[in-house]
C-alpha cells in the first residue's frame, strides 16, 4: 500500500474539523501568530487532547480510526497508541476493533524493565499506530519504528489531524509506511471560514504558511 491510497471521509474529515474548532482543540489566529517551542511562528495551535474531554467528539473520532482500519488495514491484529495523546485514543478504537492495544513511550523508562512498548505486542503482530497530531512526521515515525524494532509489523499511522506539511509526506513516504488524518489544515480553513473564524483576505497567507511555515510573518 503507497502512503497515498487511505482515503478519509470528505464528510467526516469536515465534520471533526468543525468540532476541533468549537472545543478550541485548534485555534486560527492569522493577526497574531502563535510561538511553538521550537521558535516558529504559526497562524495554528492545536491541542487534540481537549477532545477527550468530549464523549460525542472523541467517539466520532474512535469510529473514524475503526472504519480507516476496517477499510484500509482489516488484518490488524494490535492498535498502539503513540505517547501522550494518541494513548486513550488507541484504547477506544481498539475496544471497537476488539484488539488489543500497545503504547510506544517517548523514550524507554529509565527503570524496572525498561520498556519502550507498554502492553504485550508479539513478533510479527500486524499494528495500526494512532496519533493525535501529525507535524513533520518525526515523532509519529519514531513509533512506527519502534513497533517494528520489536519484531512487529507497523501497516500504518493514522492521526487526528495534519498541518498537511510536506516533511511530513516525504517522511512516510521514505520510510514507505501509509498514513492518513482524520481531518487536516486544508479541511479546518474551508470549515473556519463557512463559519466566520477567519475571512477570505485570511486565506492566502494561512495556507502560504503550511508551505513554507519558516517564512510565515516574515
Amino acid at each position: 500500500m503507497s502512503t497515498q491510497s487511505i482515503k478519509t471521509d470528505p464528510q467526516l474529515a469536515e465534520q471533526i474539523a468543525v468540532s476541533l474548532l468549537k472545543i478550541g482543540a485548534v485555534a486560527l489566529r492569522p493577526d497574531q501568530p502563535f510561538t511553538w517551542t521550537s521558535g516558529l511562528k504559526s497562524p495554528i495551535y492545536c491541542d487534540n487532547r481537549l477532545t477527550i474531554s468530549y464523549p460525542d467528539i472523541r467517539d466520532a473520532i474512535a469510529e473514524g480510526f475503526a472504519a480507516l482500519i476496517r477499510e484500509n488495514f482489516p488484518d490488524a491484529e494490535v492498535i498502539a497508541g503513540a505517547a501522550t495523546g494518541g494513548i486513550p485514543h488507541a484504547a477506544w478504537v481498539a475496544q471497537k476493533l476488539n484488539l488489543p492495544m500497545v503504547y510506544v513511550r517517548d523514550k524507554a523508562k529509565g527503570h524496572g524493565k525498561e520498556n519502550l512498548i507498554e502492553g504485550s505486542i508479539q513478533p510479527g503482530q500486524k499494528t495500526v499506530v494512532i496519533e493525535d497530531l501529525i507535524s513533520t512526521g518525526g515523532s509519529s515515525l519514531k513509533v512506527a519504528l519502534a513497533v517494528n524494532d520489536a519484531g512487529a509489523k507497523a501497516l500504518g499511522v493514522l492521526g487526528i489531524f495534519s498541518y498537511q506539511f510536506e516533511k511530513a509526506a516525504a517522511a512516510f513516504e521514505g520510510a514507505k509506511i501509509p498514513f492518513d488524518t482524520l481531518t487536516n489544515y486544508s479541511v479546518l480553513l474551508d470549515a473556519a471560514l463557512k463559519q466566520g473564524s477567519i475571512q477570505q483576505q485570511d486565506l492566502e497567507a494561512l495556507r502560504a504558511w503550511s508551505i513554507n511555515p519558516s517564512e510565515y510573518g516574515k
